[in-house]
């Protein structure tokens, strides 16, 4: 068994990550500033007893200045602000917080002799060709300066700086670029329209759909990410990028409201202005899904669950989740 670092690791991937790695028996340490963590370093405290997890509640720019009292062979960089919500709270700081927290991951790594994945973004193609994005394709700009060109701008000048230091360093590092990753635990908060949807379902409210609801996205379940990631982990080659999306889920939000309706039960839909709700920096995604081939050809991942499967799976957490709050109110 192996020990393993994850940062963000009590954030939506991130735990969900973790507790695979800990069902395979491998020696843990979480990283998590428990800014927008989903599960409670609590939830782990019995792998803490068996000292097979620990947790440190720090920020992951920070990491450098611990030393880990266990060796560590491969680290999984997840920790960033997130979400096209999310990630308006750190207008103007995003750069500082991507770079910085991706350094010190790097110095970690390097110091360990650790094989690296990082996770970056699919928001990095700027919406790609006509929404197809390829790792081959240009990475595109956008005109208008937005919080979330910031965080596009920031991920993908690490990547360039990762892929650079592979080339001069001994740095092992592998970088993926998750598309639309959706499944139990996702916080609506943070901006995400399937738990907004189910949430909203469930509650008896009308499902608010942003603008005229023809925007494409490819919805991928987060458990094929997690596959993706070990995956990049074991086979991916140093200084390479990977989309880890479906491309079969691709589906437009209007139609992502009609399958909640039919799932979880029929409130109706209302437009509404996203940034009446959130405010003037909000931006919506370009229409994006992924030619995912290189991961299938290189790594052999295929993604197993369709929309239907992510749908269902988030409606049972959310109910199980107010079960749970109705029985401790």
């Amino acid at each position: 068994m192996k020990n393993i670092l994850v940062t963000g690791g009590l954030g939506f991937i991130g735990s969900h990550l973790v507790d695979r790695l800990l069902a395979q028996g491998h020696h843990v340490t979480v990283i998590d500033d428990l800014r927008s963590n989903v599960v409670s370093p609590t939830d782990y405290d019995e792998y803490v007893r068996r000292d097979q997890l620990r947790f440190l509640q720090i920020d992951a720019a920070n990491l450098s200045a611990y030393l880990l009292n266990r060796s560590i062979q491969e680290v999984y960089h997840l920790a960033s602000p997130v979400g096209p919500v999310g990630v308006l709270a750190y207008a103007g700081q995003i750069v500082r917080e991507v770079v910085g927290s991706t350094y010190a991951v790097v110095q970690l790594a390097m110091h360990y002799r650790a094989k690296l994945v990082d996770v970056s973004t699919s928001e990095v193609y700027g919406g790609g060709q006509q929404g197809l994005c390829a790792e081959d394709m240009p990475r595109v700009i956008q005109a208008e300066t937005t919080v979330r060109l910031e965080y596009a701008v920031a991920k993908l000048a690490m990547e360039t700086a990762l892929i650079n230091m592979t080339k001069v360093s001994a740095l092992q590092a592998v970088i993926v670029r998750p598309f639309n990753v959706a499944g139990p635990r996702q916080k609506a908060e943070g901006g995400f329209v399937v738990p907004r949807f189910v949430g909203q379902a469930l509650r008896g409210e009308p499902l608010t759909v942003y603008g005229d609801g023809q925007q494409i996205r490819a919805f991928t379940h987060v458990e094929d990410i997690v596959d993706g990631l070990l995956l990049a982990m074991e086979k991916g080659r140093s200084g390479e990028v990977y989309n880890l999306g479906n491309p079969d889920n691709k589906v437009t939000i209007n139609t992502v409201a009609d399958w909640v309706q039919l799932m979880v039960g029929r409130v109706g839909v209302v437009s509404v202005d996203p940034q009446i709700i959130h405010g003037p920096l909000f931006a919506e995604a370009a229409d994006k899904f992924p030619d995912h081939r290189k991961a299938f050809e290189e790594l052999a991942w295929q993604p197993k669950r369709g929309f239907r499967q992510i749908f269902a799976d988030v409606r049972d957490y959310m109910q199980s989740t107010l079960q749970k709050e109705v029985v401790s109110d």
